[in-house]
Formats: structure tokens, C-alpha cells, sequence
């Protein structure tokens, strides 16, 4: 034993140390790694090759050093760091690295460790160490993300996956797919641009570069390759973020109510190359902290609803919660997941307030078969079917708003998932009526979002709902055997022969999931109305911006478009929130927000009118517009709408409701010399009805706050 020790203290012999410099990795004992110690002389240096091959010989781990070299080891990794990662030939064999699922993405404190090429663990980027960003000009910025690692941003962008996975909002874009528009603006929690990791290619190091090279030949310069190449970490991904020019963004930043919204204007403290770079397509990076980040109760709800999807056919699914408390945001999310492995998902809006694809006040069923990379108003779309309620809430309606929901509903074939959207109503009223709602649309999962700093509201489950009594409908112990038939009412006897032959369905229930929100949110109970009308007038402004013709024909104002003249006699009206004498009905209609409708009834038999109707009616809403002026002598309607000509001939009925036109839109009229129509500073506040403008002022009251918020960051 002590024979044995003493030959292991023995110095090796030169033959040893020649084996051992041939099979030696080429880092430390290069003469580019010699220059990595810089401090030492000659002879230190000599003697410290004498003790690393010393130590390489006899069985260690040179690269952690031996003892007499350890601090110089330590130092040459430290300064390593800041340099381009070494190159590794990858392994002749083993299994690919596996792939982190998706869920852990959207939850920084949930990544999984990413593999590298050699199959060893990738050492993490830094907070202070950010991705490598060139600038490509035109407008086009070139940005590398190791796998595992995100890119928080502020602003909206166009993203173009070259090579790998990404994610943002949950939906993966992979390469070679079209390119997509990103919206991560301040109103909303900004969005983060996540790595995917992959499996490890089969590819040689070599062919990986040639791939790279030729994926970004028609994006890129020599030079920009080159660079790429040099950067690119192992099973990273290649993105390119191009300036967003379309005709919806063009619209926006026309009217002061929007145009902060898109543009990054404030400049932070410190400024750096990053940010000039950034800057030039209208983005800047932001702490991942104020990124969406999902709960653990939130993944695994994801995660769930995502494979019952996918394997068990359509299920119903039921969002519900309070105020502010992350539905929209967790629909988004979920719709995007689910787009990735499926064509569809349909969609009922329950919510009146905030909308996610029309504008306020409208109950609607609609089919998405694109990913959601934006708030509400970055993406109106046509539903399949859409009745304009005509306000922002149900209060003192409830039996309407009940009616109209199993109208838009009977729509569903059950083809896809559906997604169902509630208002966050949850107390008083507001929670029978969403019993209520869960009677009629029979969801199989239920989602129930909670937080901390809400007010307690029971968990709906089955035995809950059944045992509970809504505004309209009435419990299991107040039912015959679990059900009741409205037309003959409560008071239905039935003999024993009878009950037998009486066909009962079968109640199955629903699955409750509760999910604690973490969601970041800047309203609460004083400033949510301001909020929540900032938010209406930006999705009237999204559905208007379908007016605007496409590029490259020059940006209109609206009022110098041609409107629609429609007869008097050819449409119906009814204005659907407030008692209006009918001889006031057109001043009512003047310069209001419009719902075009199709109702059953035909418009014949009216030569004059115009048409009143006497109630509110049940009807198909085909789209909307604005009514910008009257013609009294020609009996004529002019309407603004981006309905096409064939939809248009069958819209018969006309409502007006509570939704207003955003004040910005009278305001920002160039051209008109004197006075400006609809617009007077002498109103009068004491009239019956008048009240204060009070929309721009929140809108003032906002920006101010924000600027302040900026400045003082």
C-alpha cells in the first residue's frame, strides 16, 4: 500500500507527459490561453503547466485546478465568461437532451436546466449579462437567446423565428413560419419572447453553422452572418424583431388617446448600445419582472385543460373571478397553448364591459384560429355570431342578458373547445347570475381565478351549484328529480304512472379548478372606471381602423371618407339604454356609435319614417358604424362603417346604446376652418342629462401618472 502511494507522488515521466499534451482539450495550455494569465512570468507560468499536467496525469480534474494552481484556474473561468462560449464537438453517443415543457416558460421560477450540445448542463445567462443584439438596419434588429432564457420588452414589434423554438403568450413559433405581430404595450403586462430548448440536432457542429448561414442569407449580410455564427449559443434560437408599420398601428398613432400607447418615448437614466440599437424599431428591454408570470396552480390548470383538449374531444370551459384579476390574460394564454396543437378554438364572450374581439357591449361567439399577441384591441375580429347588448353592464336586465347568452350559444356545433368568458361580477347578484350561467351553458371544467387581496367567494362546484339558488333558475331540492320544465312552472303534479314515462336528463357536473392569479395589475377601485373607459375607446378605434385602406394609399381622417346614405324607410331604431320621446329620437341618433343589425321582420309598408321600434329586440348584429349627420329634406342616414356592400344590404335595424364615441375622434378633425363639427365649449351642465367630459381628462390623468412612474424609475 505504502509501494503504491509513493508511485503515485512519483513525478511522471516525459514519455507521460507527451501522452498527456496530445490528449489534452485545447483551453489553459494554448498560447491564446497562456495570455489569459497575463499577471505571471515566465517561470511561473512554466511551473504552473508542470503542476496542471502533474495533476492531469495522476487521475484529477485539471480544469478545476490542483491546489498549488487553484486561484489561477478560477481566475482564467472569470475572465472566460465575458467571451464567446468554447465550441464542443458534439458526443458519439448518449440520448438527446429532453425539452422542458411549455408551462415552464411562462413561470421564471420553474425553469428546467437546459442541455447543451456535449449533453452537459448550460450554464444560465446572468441578469446583468443580456442577449447579443445587432443591428441589421432597416428597421431590423438581429437578437440570439440561449435556451431557457427570455427577452421582456416593451413596445410592438414584428418576429420572425430564423432557426429553433420560440414562445410568447404561449403560442410556439417555430421556424420558417410566417412572421407575427407583437403587441406589448403598458396598459397590459408586457409580454417576454422565450427560447424553447429542442432536442439536439443530428447534425455535426459544422453543418449546424452551414444551416445558420443559409437561413439568414435572405435576412442578412457577410458580416451579420458571421457574427450570428460567432454568438450563437448551443440549442439556441436566431429571432429577427423588424418596426411594425400596418395600417392598424398608422391609425392609432393619429389620435392622442392611442398614440402613447405605442410609442416609447421615455428615455431611462442609463443608455447603453442596446438600447440605440433597440430603440430604431420602437422597443426597449424590461426587468423579466414585469413580464407575465403564471402560479403553479395556473400551469398545472393549463397544463390539464391542454391535454383533456387534445385527447378527450371538445370539453366546455368556464372562466370566472373578480375584477382585474387576470380572465382575459389566462384565456389568452390558454387559447394560444391550445392552438398549437389544435386548427381552433371557439369562443363565447360573456362580458360586457371588456371585450376581447368586438367592441364593448356585445355578447358574441366567434371561431380563432390565429394566436392572440396583443390586448383586446390589437385583434377585432368578425364573430360568427353577435347581438349588441348596447351596454356596459347587465344591472336591473338580467333576464335579457340571460336570453341572449342561450341565443349566441345555440350557435355552438361542438366542433372545437369552447372558452367561455364571464364578467367579474362574483357578489350579490353577480354571483347568482353566475350560477345561473353555469345551469344553462353546462361547462365540464370550471376555472376559478382567486387572489389574496379579493373578497372571499365560495368555490362553485357541482354539489354548490346544484344546491344553489340563481336569479332564474332554481335548485336541485326545488326541482322534480333534478330539473323543471318551464313551460308549465312549479306548481306541475305528476301520478306515478306519469313520472315513469317522463324521459329525465342526466346531470354530469363540472370539474373546479382554482387558481391563484399573480398577475400584475396597476387599477383598483378608484381608478377602474378611467381605466376601463381607456380600454373601450381603444377597441372602438381598433374596429374603426378597418376603415383605413390598405397600404400604399395614403392615411384619410375619417371624416373625409364617404359615407352610406340609407333611407329613412329602409331600417328600424331603437334606442336600447334610456326612454327617448320619439320626437327626439334623430337627435338621439345624430353622431352616435350604431349597431347594424338584420331583425325577422321586413321594412315594408313605411314611406316616410323613420321607423321606431317598441322594444329591444334579439337580433343578429352584423357589425357597426357611425352615424355622422342626418339629411332631413332627403330623409337619408349617413352612415361610416367598414361593413361591405353585400352585408349591408341586409342590415334592417339600427340600435343605439350606451357605448360613445371616443372623444379624441371629434377632436382630431384637420382640416375644417372655424368650428369643428360636434364640438361647442358653451354646454350647458344643468340640463336634464348633461354631464361632465370627463374622458380626456382620465385619459391626461393616466399619461401623467405614467410619466411620473417612468421618471421616477
Amino acid at each position: 500500500m505504502a509501494e503504491s502511494e509513493a508511485m503515485l507522488r512519483r513525478v511522471p515521466s516525459r514519455s507521460s507527459w507527451q501522452r498527456v499534451r496530445k490528449a489534452r482539450p485545447h483551453l489553459l495550455l494554448s498560447r491564446r490561453g497562456r495570455r489569459r494569465f497575463g499577471v505571471l512570468t515566465r517561470g511561473e507560468l512554466r511551473r504552473l503547466r508542470k503542476r496542471l499536467l502533474r495533476a492531469h496525469a495522476l487521475g484529477g480534474d485539471w480544469k478545476l485546478g490542483a491546489p498549488a494552481g487553484a486561484h489561477v484556474a478560477v481566475k482564467c473561468k472569470l475572465r472566460a465568461r465575458s467571451r464567446p462560449a468554447a465550441r464542443r464537438q458534439p458526443a458519439p453517443s448518449g440520448p438527446p437532451a429532453p425539452c422542458p415543457q411549455l408551462c415552464s416558460l411562462l413561470n421564471p421560477r420553474n425553469h428546467s436546466t437546459p442541455q447543451s450540445r456535449s449533453g452537459r448542463p448550460v450554464q444560465k445567462v446572468s441578469p446583468n449579462v443580456t442577449q447579443p443584439v445587432r443591428d441589421l438596419g432597416s428597421g431590423r434588429v438581429l437578437l440570439m437567446l440561449p435556451p431557457g432564457e427570455g427577452f421582456t420588452f416593451s413596445g410592438i414589434c414584428r418576429v420572425t423565428c430564423i432557426y429553433g423554438q420560440l414562445e410568447v403568450y404561449g403560442h410556439i413559433i417555430k421556424q420558417g413560419q410566417p412572421p407575427q405581430d407583437v403587441f406589448s404595450v403598458y396598459t397590459h403586462s408586457y409580454l417576454t419572447i422565450n427560447g424553447v430548448p429542442y432536442s439536439e440536432p443530428e447534425k455535426s457542429e459544422k453543418g449546424v453553422r452551414r444551416e445558420i448561414r443559409a437561413l439568414l442569407k435572405p435576412y442578412t449580410k457577410l458580416d451579420d452572418r458571421d457574427w450570428a455564427v460567432r454568438y450563437f449559443p448551443p440549442l439556441g434560437c436566431i429571432l429577427i424583431l423588424e418596426r411594425m408599420q400596418t395600417r392598424f398601428v398608422d391609425f392609432l398613432k393619429t389620435y392622442r388617446c392611442s398614440s402613447y400607447v405605442l410609442l416609447q418615448e421615455n428615455i431611462p437614466a442609463r443608455v447603453n448600445s442596446e438600447f440605440v440599437t433597440l430603440k430604431k424599431i420602437g422597443i426597449r428591454r424590461q426587468k423579466r419582472k414585469k413580464g407575465i408570470c403564471l402560479s403553479e396552480s395556473g400551469l398545472c390548470a393549463l397544463e390539464e385543460l391542454v391535454s383533456v383538449s387534445c385527447v378527450d374531444g371538445c370539453p366546455v370551459i368556464l372562466l370566472c373571478g373578480a375584477c382585474d384579476i387576470g380572465k382575459s390574460t389566462f384565456n389568452r394564454i390558454l387559447i394560444n397553448q391550445l392552438l398549437n396543437s389544435i386548427p381552433g378554438v371557439d369562443y363565447l364572450e360573456c362580458d360586457l364591459g371588456q371585450t376581447e374581439f368586438t367592441p364593448p357591449g356585445c355578447i358574441s361567439l366567434l371561431n380563432i384560429t390565429e394566436p392572440l399577441l396583443g390586448p383586446p384591441y390589437t385583434h377585432q375580429r368578425k364573430p360568427q355570431r353577435m347581438v349588441y347588448y348596447g351596454k356596459m353592464n347587465c344591472h336591473n336586465d338580467y333576464e335579457s342578458y340571460i336570453e341572449i347568452v342561450k341565443y349566441v350559444f345555440r350557435d355552438y356545433k361542438r366542433e372545437f373547445p369552447l372558452v367561455i368568458n364571464t364578467m367579474g361580477w362574483v357578489s350579490g347578484d353577480g354571483l347568482l347570475l353566475l350560477v345561473d350561467l353555469i345551469r344553462v351553458l353546462t361547462p365540464n371544467y370550471v376555472i376559478q381565478l382567486y387572489s389574496d387581496r379579493d373578497k372571499f367567494t365560495p368555490t362553485l362546484t357541482s354539489e354548490y351549484v346544484e344546491l344553489t339558488d340563481g336569479l332564474y333558475t332554481k335548485s336541485k331540492i326545488k326541482r322534480y328529480r333534478g330539473f323543471d320544465i318551464p313551460e308549465f312552472g312549479d306548481n306541475l303534479e305528476f301520478t306515478d304512472e306519469e313520472k315513469e314515462c317522463i324521459p329525465l336528463p342526466v346531470f354530469t357536473g363540472h370539474t373546479v379548478m382554482t387558481v391563484k392569479s399573480e398577475f400584475l395589475s396597476s387599477k383598483n377601485e378608484k381608478n377602474r372606471a378611467k381605466y376601463n373607459k381607456i380600454f373601450r375607446d381603444l377597441a372602438v378605434l381598433g374596429y374603426l381602423s378597418q376603415l383605413m385602406l390598405p397600404m400604399p394609399e395614403p392615411l384619410s381622417p375619417l371624416h373625409s371618407l364617404t359615407p352610406y346614405q340609407v333611407p329613412f324607410n329602409a331600417v328600424a331604431i331603437r334606442i336600447m339604454h334610456a326612454d327617448v320621446a320619439p320626437t327626439h329620437i334623430l337627435y338621439a341618433v345624430n353622431a352616435s356609435w350604431v349597431g347594424l343589425c338584420r331583425i325577422v321582420d321586413e321594412m315594408k309598408g313605411y314611406p316616410q319614417g323613420p321607423i321606431l321600434l317598441a322594444q329591444n329586440p334579439i337580433c343578429d348584429c352584423l357589425g357597426f358604424g357611425i352615424c355622422r349627420g342626418i339629411d332631413m329634406e332627403k330623409r337619408l342616414y349617413h352612415i361610416l362603417t367598414p361593413l361591405p356592400p353585400e352585408e349591408l344590404k341586409t342590415v334592417n335595424c339600427m340600435l343605439v346604446g350606451s357605448i360613445s364615441i371616443p372623444h379624441c375622434i371629434f377632436k382630431n378633425q384637420p382640416g375644417p376652418e372655424g368650428t369643428v363639427p360636434y364640438i361647442t365649449t358653451e354646454y350647458k351642465l344643468n340640463l336634464p342629462g348633461a354631464t361632465e367630459n370627463i374622458g380626456e381628462r382620465t385619459y391626461g390623468n393616466a399619461v401623467s401618472r405614467h410619466k411620473l412612474r417612468q421618471r421616477r424609475k
